[in-house]
């Protein structure tokens, strides 16, 4: 069958390095009881590694043509149950629980750059879902991801994937085994989920917040924090006079990040959970 040609609208670059291939699909091994979801397969470079591992596994691709590329390949026979482990469609719109009856799943693929964040808030909907998440992403976006506070990576993504997950930036892989070869170069990431089942302070709150500082990162909290209020809903005086509110976003950390969630709650009025 012939080649699958790489699509620009769907932001296709496809792995051409078996040996990097092989490596991406032995990063699931973190997890290895549970069953894999691979994001983007394409024509199933990493996909004919995950497939030789003893576990249930599925692909979810959007692109018609690897569709039935995949179908006369790799999973040209039927499985036992007569199901194709092949999902044809957006991985953003899909809902998660269906996809293996609720069980817990393994995410994993060669993320297309340009919606790579999306997926990963998808996981972080899913938490509780997707106890491991590994695969390639633009190196910029995993820098940002696994890096600390005080540093210039340091951002949304940093805090919003930290707060659920411990991550372990792998590797870095260079253009020139991509087809096309990406302008940027890449990484391979893996996010296992921590100990943390409650932040101790309202969930939603703390991603609005987060996003809102981070929106204007280089001015102080005192300044960035305006945003969180309204008109008829303004902090009390002397809210503005902590100490925390001459930093800037990238300076806190995740448990201050919560402690600031907790302050705000008070000031709309929502009850507050304190941590220890």
């Amino acid at each position: 069958m012939k080649q699958v040609k790489p699509k620009k609208n769907l932001g296709q670059h496809f792995l051409t390095d078996l040996s990097i291939a092989s490596r991406i699909a032995d990063t699931v091994d973190a997890y290895p009881d549970i069953p894999v979801l691979e994001v983007g397969p394409g024509m199933g470079v990493m996909t004919q590694y995950l497939v030789e591992k003893p576990r249930d596994l599925k692909v979810v691709e959007i692109d018609r043509e690897s569709v039935e590329y995949l179908k006369h390949t790799l999973f040209s026979e039927e499985t036992p149950t007569g199901s194709s482990p092949i999902i044809e469609g957006d991985f953003l719109r899909m809902d998660l629980n269906q996809v293996f009856d609720g069980r817990q799943f393994v995410l994993t693929g060669n993320y297309p750059y340009d919606i790579s964040s999306q997926i990963f808030f998808k996981m972080l909907d899913n938490k509780e879902l997707i106890p491991c998440c590994t695969g390639m992403i633009q190196r910029e976006v995993a820098l940002r991801i696994a890096s600390e506070p005080g540093t210039k990576a340091y951002g949304i993504l940093s805090v919003l994937i930290q707060a659920w997950y411990d991550v372990e930036y792998l590797f870095t892989v260079d253009e020139h085994v991509f087809n096309p070869p990406p302008k940027v170069k890449s990484a391979v990431i893996r996010m296992t989920r921590n100990t943390v089942t409650d932040l101790g302070c309202d969930e939603q709150l703390f991603k609005r917040l987060v996003k809102t500082v981070f929106n204007q990162r280089r001015k102080m909290l005192r300044v960035s924090l305006k945003q969180m209020f309204t008109n008829d809903i303004q902090p009390r005086p002397g809210f503005y006079e902590h100490d925390i509110m001459t930093r800037r976003p990238e300076q806190l950390t995740i448990q201050q990040f919560v402690e600031l969630t907790n302050m705000v709650a008070g000031e709309l009025g929502m009850e507050s959970t304190k941590t220890e």
